[in-house]
């Protein structure tokens, strides 16, 4: 049974660590599973992959509407989450965390949680959603925000062009400001 600890420092968010059985063949491990994560989430529809180079930063992103999971089968990254959710108990702390392929664990990010990571290695990271792709639903703050001063690990990252133009949490427009509890 896999292990699921609460995040001490952001509401709703959860690190799953599951069982990894091991032989003379290699290692099998269940990634993920809806009933590890509380609180009555959706079901995961969508799963998606990328592969980064050591020292990019990708981030931060956040949805008012969609989950996230993430799960890193090979390399290092450095999560970082801040959360946005005006009202949250946990409104304005940011966290961070590292999650290494060889150490098997994958974290659950709720809608309204800005979340992005640096590749400390070459590294592979998938993620499922829990609702398919939505453009409207994109939405960024800037990833070097010294209100949310993340600890991203890298010197000197390569962004994409959407990153770079990410706004200041305090410049995020009212209707794209996430609150507690509200999702559809």
């Amino acid at each position: 049974m896999a292990e699921v600890v609460s995040s001490e420092n952001i509401q709703g968010v959860h690190v799953v660590t599951p069982d990894v059985y091991k032989d003379e063949r290699g290692f099998f491990v269940e990634t993920y599973r809806r009933e590890w994560i509380p609180e009555g989430s959706r079901e995961m529809i969508q799963a998606n992959r990328g592969d980064r180079q050591s020292g990019c930063v990708v981030g931060l992103h956040y949805h008012l509407h969609q989950a996230d999971y993430w799960y890193v089968p090979f390399g290092t990254v450095r999560v970082v989450l801040h959360d946005l959710r005006r009202g949250s108990p946990t409104e304005g702390v940011t966290e961070e965390t590292d999650l290494v392929g060889t150490k098997h664990r994958g974290i659950y990010i709720p809608p309204g949680v800005a979340h992005g990571f640096a590749t400390l290695t070459d590294a592979t990271i998938t993620y499922m959603v829990d609702s398919y792709y939505n453009p409207s639903d994109e939405l960024g703050v800037a990833w070097n925000d010294p209100e949310i001063a993340a600890d991203w690990g890298v010197d000197n990252p390569t962004l994409s062009e959407r990153d770079q133009s990410n706004p200041l949490r305090n410049a995020i427009p009212e209707v794209d400001q996430p609150r507690y509890g509200l999702r559809n």
